[in-house]
């Protein structure tokens, strides 16, 4: 249950090697199409330069950390929960952290990973736009997708549908 699940701020002394630990995890699972070797070099990327310049949050059970969402403003750079966590809530309720704190959210995501996509959907993002390349240039077909609440309601329902 998402009532079991914490979320504070991240702390790069005791979060960097798990919230690493499950953004590689969760990354194979999700985009094995980016192949081993290169989600390798991301995970250097991710520790070294994404996560000290992003807003993360960090949600735990039992205070040990399941997932992230990392922010560029309004942008989520990054949303990922350990694989053994997933279908539990805790996206969900980092996306209705983040939606209370931004109002509004944006994010790119691979088409090819169809349960993102279709995770994004059923919490109410919509698709924005597409482009046929990631953003090292490589043939790797994102849609940019926002959520825009209509109503109060709507910015506390993922958490509370969790």
């Amino acid at each position: 249950m998402a009532s079991e699940t914490t979320i504070r701020p991240y702390d790069p002394a005791r979060d960097l090697a798990p919230i690493s630990a499950i953004w590689f995890a969760a990354s194979l699972a999700a985009h094995p199409f980016l192949g081993v070797e290169r989600l390798r070099e991301h995970r250097l990327l991710v520790e070294r330069d994404y996560l000290p310049r992003a807003e993360t949050w960090v949600a735990c059970r039992r205070d040990a950390p399941v997932g992230f969402i990392s922010l560029f403003d309004t942008f989520v750079g990054g949303l990922f929960t350990a694989p053994a966590h997933q279908g539990r809530g805790i996206g969900r309720a980092l996306i209705g952290h983040a939606l209370r704190l931004k109002r509004v959210l944006e994010l790119d995501v691979y088409t090819a990973n169809a349960q993102a996509m279709g995770f994004y959907a059923a919490l109410g993002f919509t698709e924005h736009s597409r482009r046929p390349e990631d953003d090292e240039g490589l043939p790797f077909e994102n849609a940019r997708m926002v959520l825009r609440p209509h109503s109060a309601q709507e910015t506390e329902g993922p958490v509370n549908g969790a």
